[in-house]
């Protein structure tokens, strides 16, 4: 098997940089992006969010097939990143852009095509990425080994997205900036290094040749093809409702650090060393910088024992935090910082197993069939991993709207919530992502691929190649 080198690691996982930054600043401003500076109800920003998060899902799986069947010079997945990175990069001042209507219903379509134009060209970049991984890494440990370094520099990405994110923002504030934008400005900053690590990546990076793309199976034969891989199925599920967990606690943070912790203080401030810091920036830039120091943690416990293993670990200790979480007592800022702490250790066992464990599908899919279809499967899981996020944010957002949150007006300093939205914001923040965990639990203690069943896989694959002329 091919040793992969330090200096490959390191370009596939500077590749994560761009996808990590744009996804860190949606995942953990965006909602309150749109509450509080665009100033649409959380109810239609919740229908708008679905609406485009609907249109991105489908394009998914098209990209994938489009990846697979690709055949230049350049191999099949680099030549998106050449394409694709700038218009990626630009896409972010639609996103962040926010218009001084007093309509809400032209707010409402604002933000929905602005949310599909940018994460089009999101997939463009990030469905050809995730489909070069399996072919750079074929191995058991190996993916585990690449996984681990595209989740350093996606950690590190998120580190400084959610630390300088708010500190930008403030900092064009005091300049004088309205808050539009401040906002504006964060997302010009964070295009243009979003889109730096991709043309390197198609600079460095060289994909092993292909053979010519064969003709596809259509739509209903895509859709026999997936549900024939039970594999996949068991995988995607565990791969999907990871994410959804991560992503609504990601959601929903900033409204409980912001008026449940600190008490509905707008401008409050955490002290970490004699700085003076935003209760997000604390919080977040102490989960990922814990992440990002564990990361070797999991991936040692993962070649001690196996994925599955460790993965069922961190989910019980995931469990574990969020019912500390859940049990904070209000007016408590400081606590924020030591629950972070914690938090980031589930954060790296989240960000590097599922993606490991997620190829053997593709391995599976590649010995029962004879074609290597990573597009094919990163499209489709992406496409239900953005579809069920899209509903459980949905649900989240419409939860939140129906139990009385309402956006703090211009130029407030403190602003209380009703205890009703207090409570969904505590429910929705803990236990809400319990409900999560533990189907994920249950789907992952019966993922069959060890890494003696997976070397088998690959000597069979192997043998197949050799035998090609």
């Amino acid at each position: 098997m091919t040793r992969l080198g330090m200096g490959l690691k390191l370009a596939y996982g500077a590749g994560d940089f761009g996808r990590a930054g744009y996804n860190t600043l949606r995942m953990f401003f965006y909602a309150i992006f749109l509450t509080d500076v665009v100033g649409l109800d959380p109810l239609l920003a919740s229908g708008a969010a679905l609406v485009a998060i609907l249109w991105d899902a489908v394009n998914d799986p098209l990209v994938g097939m489009l990846t697979d069947r690709a055949h230049t010079r350049w191999g099949r997945r680099r030549p998106f990143f050449l394409w694709f990175s700038v218009p990626f990069g630009l896409s972010f001042l639609v996103l962040w852009w926010a218009p001084s209507w007093t309509s809400q219903a032209a707010l409402a379509v604002h933000v929905t095509l602005a949310f599909m134009i940018s994460d089009t060209f999101q997939t463009l970049v990030s469905v050809p990425y995730l489909a070069l991984g399996p072919e750079l890494a074929p191995g058991y440990d190996q993916r585990t080994s690449l996984m681990s370094w595209r989740m350093f520099f996606n950690l590190a990405a998120s580190l400084v997205a959610a630390g300088a994110g708010p500190e930008l923002i403030d900092a064009a504030l005091g300049a004088g900036l309205s808050l539009r934008s401040s906002y504006l400005l964060m997302g010009a900053v964070f295009g243009g290094i979003s889109a730096v690590p991709f043309l390197i990546l198609f600079a460095v990076a060289r994909e092993l040749p292909a053979a010519p793309p064969k003709k596809g199976p259509g739509f209903l034969g895509t859709l026999r093809v997936l549900a024939s891989n039970r594999l996949f199925l068991l995988a995607g599920s565990i791969y999907v409702l990871n994410w959804i967990c991560f992503d609504l606690l990601a959601l929903m943070l900033p409204y409980f650090l912001l008026y449940w912790l600190a008490g509905g203080d707008l401008l409050a401030r955490v002290s970490i060393l004699g700085v003076g810091l935003a209760p997000e920036t604390a919080a977040f830039g102490i989960l990922l910088v814990t992440a990002i120091l564990t990361l070797p943690v999991w991936n040692a416990l993962a070649r001690r024992t196996s994925k599955r293993i460790a993965y069922m670990y961190g989910l019980g200790f995931w469990a574990a935090v969020q019912v500390v979480i859940g049990l904070l007592p209000r007016d408590r800022l400081s606590s924020s910082l030591w629950v972070a702490a914690l938090a980031g250790l589930f954060t790296s066992c989240a960000h590097i197993l599922p993606e490991s464990m997620f190829p053997e599908a593709i391995d599976w899919d590649e010995l029962q069939s004879g074609e290597r279809r990573e597009g094919l499967y990163y499209g489709a899981v992406t496409f239900v991993r953005k579809l069920a996020t899209a509903l459980a944010t949905f649900l989240a957002l419409q939860v939140l709207g129906r139990s009385g949150y309402a956006a703090p007006p211009e130029g407030a300093r403190i602003f209380l919530q009703e205890p009703s939205a207090l409570a969904a914001i505590r429910f929705l923040t803990g236990p809400g992502v319990i409900l999560v965990i533990i189907p994920t639990l249950v789907l992952a203690a019966f993922f069959p691929v060890d890494r003696r069943k997976q070397g088998r896989i690959r000597s069979l694959l192997d043998r197949r190649r050799d035998r090609r002329p």
